[in-house]
């Protein structure tokens, strides 16, 4: 299944939904190139909701920390809505789980920006 993406705007708050699969190549990709586009456009509080991912391998989660560097990079803020099991088990092996401020709800995260 490819990525696909659709962008809401709450307010000041870009929301990506993302479903699919974030793998090399096209998945990673597109991410990457959603993610700069935002921030180019002067987005600094981005939600990405994962609810619809089924699957991410090592170059996903690579694009996740580069998004979340990318998002810092420009004091911003950068959370993760949603974790299906599969993505929140790898990013609890990988322990990269401490370093994204993840939600389960999407109105919490909406409101726990600076």
């Amino acid at each position: 299944m490819v990525l696909r993406s659709t962008c809401r705007t709450i307010g000041d708050i870009s929301v990506l939904d993302i479903s699919g699969k974030i793998t090399l190549g096209e998945g990673s990709a597109t991410l990457r190139r959603n993610i700069r586009e935002l921030v180019d456009g002067g987005q600094r509080k981005i939600v990405l909701n994962l609810e619809d991912v089924d699957y991410i391998d090592s170059s996903g989660i690579g694009e996740l920390v580069a998004a979340h560097s990318l998002v810092e990079g420009v004091q911003g803020e950068l959370k993760l809505l949603k974790l299906t099991r599969r993505v929140r088990d790898i990013l609890q092996i990988t322990r990269l789980f401490t370093i994204f401020d993840v939600q389960n709800d999407e109105a919490a995260a909406l409101r726990n920006f600076r």
